[in-house]
């Protein structure tokens, strides 16, 4: 029987890797991904000077350190997109293992960095690196594998496996605490779980559930507690990272106030990394931030048109799990800096500075990329069409 071909482009057997691999991506997608690393590069020439200064540090320091974990990012983004459903299955299963130790670990070895919160791990020659930004594309992969296996016949209750590993991840993150990246890891997985067929119901009681967990830590955490305290305010102290931001933005209008001319970044201690959004907004104005949310929402929507027609059920919940996690990362981090959202600590993917980030999301989106990749395949509609017939 011969077999169709998801998109237009077909796939020779006994091809070499990297010429099958650029005819099979997405190059739409790579294309964006470049584009906002690009941006983050320029916006980091910017608003990381004025730090390195204060820790009497060259210009550029940060820039190039951000350069550098860039091509490491990038490196493994396209390394990861050649592999197969199964091997990006396999790393996956890998990963989580690795970052769910180093988690559990965190709270006895961890550092907070004088931040509130026990996030990350200090390696030697003043390195650190933050497990969760690496645990939450395996979290998605090793879901996808369960759901996935509990839609085979006699497979196991997948289902509720990921329920489990999906309760626990989202308890260590909020001891650390970081609440930001908990409810990332919560929403991605109600939408694998809702793409893998989960009752409406269910998915409004772990919403449910999610809230009052939220009064909870409300009551018992501080760190909590003062974010959103924060938010709730009416009036925003034009002393603290928000009013900074805020204000920056409003000043930005649409064309920005000019390249270097910006006076947020000597401000804000976090300028370079979760309020990068606010330095893009004052000196190159709406038209930058059009630019990245336009660039993102390529990213999602062009992956999960591809996933509509995918066959295979691993492929179809993971890419849609990690396009959505990645699209809703850089909502969550432009949205703090709107004041739509309480502050969370969320960087914005590729733009951000910080070496976990940035690798990190390489690899996820070097997995969303090998999820979506062109492989012979018969179209959903036809394999349903002929069904019928």
């Amino acid at each position: 029987m011969t077999e169709m071909v998801f998109g237009t482009t077909p796939v020779r057997a006994g091809d070499p890797i990297l010429p099958r691999w650029w005819r099979t991506v997405d190059r739409w997608s790579l294309a964006c991904v470049l584009g906002l690393f690009a941006i983050g590069l320029l916006l980091g020439l910017a608003a990381s000077v004025p730090l390195a200064e204060k820790n009497g540090l060259p210009q550029f320091y940060y820039v190039i350190r951000q350069a550098v974990f860039g091509g490491m990012a990038l490196v493994a983004l396209v390394v990861v997109s050649t592999f197969s459903p199964r091997t990006v299955r396999r790393i996956g299963v890998a990963g989580f293992a690795a970052a769910i130790l180093v988690v559990l670990v965190l709270p006895f070895i961890g550092t907070d960095f004088g931040k509130g919160a026990v996030r990350w791990l200090r390696l030697p020659g003043g390195m650190s690196v933050q497990p969760s930004e690496f645990l939450k594309p395996c979290f998605v992969v090793i879901c996808a594998w369960f759901m996935a296996a509990s839609q085979e016949v006699g497979g196991p209750p997948g289902r509720a496996y990921s329920a489990v590993l999906a309760a626990l991840t989202v308890v260590l993150l909020a001891l650390q605490p970081d609440f930001g990246q908990a409810s990332l890891v919560l929403f991605s997985w109600c939408v694998m779980y809702f793409i893998a067929g989960a009752p409406l119901m269910l998915l409004f009681g772990v919403m449910g559930a999610a809230v009052l967990g939220g009064f909870f830590a409300y009551g018992a955490s501080d760190h909590f507690a003062r974010r959103i305290d924060g938010f709730l305010i009416a009036d925003v102290d034009p002393r603290t990272q928000l009013g900074y931001a805020w204000n920056a933005i409003q000043e930005g209008g649409f064309f920005g106030v000019g390249v270097g001319e910006g006076t947020v970044k000597w401000s804000l201690p976090d300028a370079h990394t979760d309020f990068i959004i606010a330095v893009a907004a004052e000196e190159y104005g709406l038209i930058m931030v059009i630019a990245v949310i336009l660039l993102y929402g390529t990213i999602v929507v062009r992956s999960l048109l591809r996933l509509q027609d995918e066959r295979n059920p691993f492929a179809r919940i993971a890419g849609t799990g990690l396009a959505c996690a990645f699209g809703v990362q850089a909502l969550i981090n432009m949205g703090v800096a709107v004041r739509l959202l309480p502050a969370k600590g969320m960087t914005l993917p590729f733009v951000s500075y910080g070496g976990s980030s940035v690798i990190a999301s390489g690899i996820a989106v070097g997995m969303l990329l090998a999820l979506t990749r062109a492989r012979p395949q018969g179209r959903m509609g036809d394999v349903l069409g002929r069904g019928r017939g």
